[in-house]
């Protein structure tokens, strides 16, 4: 056995396997399947989300299988580990959620440790849910080896036209008494078919759009069925692919640049994708040491304009954007009309601009993606609030359907499950403007989107006649004139803490404004009153997040 060598393509593992000294790692090693010959080869770590805990993932170990071949045909050997993933879906409505955006964390330290201890000299990361994408991304960034992320697929439509919100939202009108609990039943048991990401641009669509459009996954993969000989093909390619990364020392840092991520904003608003790209997109540009803010929405978001009738504000689901070609020609249209920057470098090795060059247009008589000369709205429907009860930003997605400007009365909770007890039982009602408070990073903690009371709020008839702000954020599934990710939160004594019932609130999308109707002197005086609530959490990972994560306009990262 030879001394270690260094060389691009084996710059971490050939550290850990070569030479007499690294005897007892290739003894290990082989116990899992090396040979001789693999010892030689750059690794390549493929990180799996796979769990039985969500249909977004439960075929992920299957892919991973695909993508560790790839990389194994074209000279390297694969090593397939897990990180965790949770659903959002299950959890949404329940103390659980709060774990939710904690884990975008969580699996990012993941990968970040196993392929920093193994030696891996590149990676594959698939991901098929709202926070392993970004989790995987923030993962591969720390680490900064070529890499290239998959993304799990979407699922397919359920009966009659459904998916998660059909449910979540049926909930809602049966608790208004519009359907009975067997038409309710017959929604739960046909809407979710089989595996895959929610078929709708929530969040997991809206992310993996994103990814792709950053250039840190190879065309076409955010627009795939989770079960299809594409998506297979995707994984095998992308194992592929990260060699090819390796031989040219094309590295995450080279790719996710401040141009690449002002190009996967301007997918997210042609998409009309969730407000949780806001969250994440920053988070990622920061672990990647790109500086990113909340204006850079309000500006790209001045001259893109939203394209795509997707749900959940829309008709159509991602399948069937799969069907019509995917995102790649909406990039083309974009690129074609100097919206996006084609000079940025992408997996492939190549531009975005010769990524897209042989794309072929859409079919003619589809009705998904509108024309550039009439839009679905003339520009972004993520609108950046500021004003006295968000200093430093809130997050709102208005399409334009529910209005662009609403004024009531704060109806005023402290917590997600009384708001959605209030709501339910007839509490809440048109011209209110509901407020849930201390759901924020810290006060939480965790951040949890409020699918559950919105869809409570559409289930019962209210979506136009009630608005809901929080320091807490939404699904991707989430629609009506709802605001989120108000900064500083609560819990920090942000404004939105002071609020009391009554106080007249108005919410501005062309004017980005948020603002109570209260004198400064009044709000001091609140302010001189409050005391900050007891953590909630003392011990455990929930209580580790609250004391390292950062406020929700500059990403909610821990670093």
């Amino acid at each position: 056995m030879t001394e270690p060598t260094i060389n691009n393509t084996r710059r971490h593992s050939s550290l850990v396997v070569d030479g007499p000294g690294k005897a007892a790692s290739r003894a290990m090693l082989r116990a899992v399947g090396f040979n001789d010959d693999d010892f030689t080869k750059p690794q390549v770590g493929v990180a799996s989300t796979w769990s039985m805990v969500t249909p977004c993932n439960s075929h992920i170990g299957e892919l991973a299988e695909f993508a560790c071949a790839g990389a194994d045909a074209a000279g390297g050997k694969g090593v397939i580990f897990n990180t965790i993933t949770i659903s959002d879906g299950i959890a949404n409505g329940t103390e659980g959620m709060k774990y939710s955006l904690v884990s975008r964390e969580v699996i990012a330290d993941s990968i970040e440790t196993v392929a920093g201890c193994e030696g891996f000299d590149g990676l594959v990361a698939i991901g098929g849910c709202d926070k392993n994408m970004p989790g995987c991304i923030m993962g591969l960034a720390r680490l900064n080896r070529p890499s290239v992320f998959v993304y799990g697929g979407t699922i397919m439509p359920g009966k009659g036209h459904t998916d998660i919100v059909s449910v979540f939202e049926a909930m809602g009108a049966h608790s208004r008494g519009d359907i009975d609990l067997i038409e309710l039943k017959n929604i739960e048991e046909t809407a979710i078919p089989g595996p895959g990401s929610c078929g709708g641009m929530y969040t997991a669509n809206t992310m993996a759009s994103a990814i792709e459009a950053l250039g840190m996954s190879l065309p076409g993969s955010s627009a795939q069925n989770a079960i299809s000989q594409e998506k297979r093909d995707d994984c095998k390619a992308a194992g592929e692919a990260v060699l090819a990364l390796l031989a040219s020392d094309i590295k995450p840092s080279d790719i996710m640049t401040r141009e690449a991520f002002e190009n996967a904003i301007t997918v997210v608003i042609a998409l009309g994708g969730s407000t949780n790209a806001v969250l994440h997109l920053i988070g990622m540009a920061r672990t990647i040491g790109v500086e990113l803010t909340l204006s850079d929405f309000t500006e790209i978001g001045k001259r893109v304009p939203v394209l795509a009738d997707l749900r959940p504000s829309g008709h159509y689901m991602m399948s069937e954007l799969v069907a019509i070609g995917g995102i790649q020609p909406l990039m083309k249209i974009l690129l074609d009309a100097g919206l996006l920057n084609g000079d940025c470098l992408t997996v492939t090795g190549k531009t975005l601009a010769e990524n897209l060059a042989e794309v072929e247009p859409y079919p003619i008589d589809q009705q998904i993606i509108a024309p550039l000369g009439n839009p679905l709205k003339g520009e972004s429907h993520l609108r950046i609030l500021f004003g006295n009860l968000a200093p430093e930003g809130a997050v709102a997605k208005i399409t334009g359907k529910e209005g662009t400007r609403f004024s009531g009365s704060a109806r005023v909770f402290g917590s997600e499950e009384e708001a959605q007890a209030r709501i339910n039982d007839g509490t809440v009602v048109a011209g209110d403007v509901v407020v849930i408070r201390y759901e924020g990073p810290k006060g939480g903690p965790g951040m949890r989107e409020m699918l559950t009371p919105t869809s409570a709020i559409m289930g019962r008839g209210l979506g136009n006649d009630v608005a809901l702000i929080t320091d807490g954020r939404f699904s991707g599934g989430s629609h009506g004139f709802v605001v989120g990710h108000v900064s500083p939160e609560a819990f920090d004594g942000g404004p939105l803490a002071l609020v009391e019932d009554g106080d007249a609130i108005t919410i501005d999308a062309e004017a980005d404004t948020i603002e109570v109707d209260i004198s400064d002197e009044e709000m001091m005086r609140r302010r001189a009153a409050w005391q900050q609530p007891e953590p909630r959490y003392r011990k455990g990972v929930l209580a580790k997040y609250a004391k390292l994560v950062s406020s929700a306009s500059t990403g909610a990262v821990t670093d």
